[in-house]
């Protein structure tokens, strides 16, 4: 039997269901046009009560994060997608990766989706979010999507944001090929001196 490949969609926002939604959605719509049998699941963390990080393991809290932290380190590749806030990623999201154990996304496939108003925030969310992602020592692809409120026509991912979106997770299913291998050291969050 063979086994079925699992993609998480995290979508790291509390604010009402708008663009950074609709966009994961498609991404995640697309890889299971792409890859007959594969497992997709979105997680909308504003669907579910996440603690505060604060060194104790997931599973000590009486809420979602067990479960949630669970259900990436099930995954064999996550996309991660935030709206821009304040010229980075959301609060949420970055609680929800700090709840994370480095095992969760090392040397995993990993894609960046980033929504902001303009074009002015396009790097923000990028450059931070592949700085924790490279703590956990995952597979960021080479090249995130961002799209702002000229992407989507009628409240949808227009073509031109869809075909990102399409590129995208044909990137992050390509990294799966190289994940489990040991691409250079590990990350520094394993490095014991």
């Amino acid at each position: 039997m063979e086994i079925m490949a699992k993609l998480v969609g995290l979508l790291g926002s509390v604010t009402p269901p708008g663009r950074s939604l609709r966009a994961l959605a498609f991404a995640m719509e697309a890889a299971r046009e792409m890859e007959e049998g594969i497992e997709c699941r979105l997680l909308n963390l504003a669907d579910y009560r996440i603690s505060f990080a604060n060194g104790r393991p997931p599973d000590q809290f009486g809420d979602d994060t067990g479960k949630l932290v669970a259900e990436v380190l099930a995954a064999d590749a996550v996309v991660l997608a935030s709206p821009v806030y304040r010229g980075s990623f959301s609060g949420v999201l970055k609680n929800f990766l700090d709840q994370l154990p480095v095992e969760a996304l090392r040397g995993k496939p990993c894609g960046v989706v980033a929504v902001g108003a303009t074009h002015h925030h396009y790097l923000g969310v990028d450059w931070h979010l592949r700085d924790v992602l490279a703590w956990f020592g995952a597979l960021v692809a080479p090249v995130s999507v961002y799209l702002c409120a000229a992407d989507f026509a009628g409240g949808e991912p227009a073509e031109n944001a869809r075909e990102q979106l399409r590129e995208l997770i044909r990137s992050v299913l390509k990294l799966r090929a190289l994940s489990g291998e040991r691409l250079g050291p590990p990350p520094l969050a394993l490095r014991r001196s």
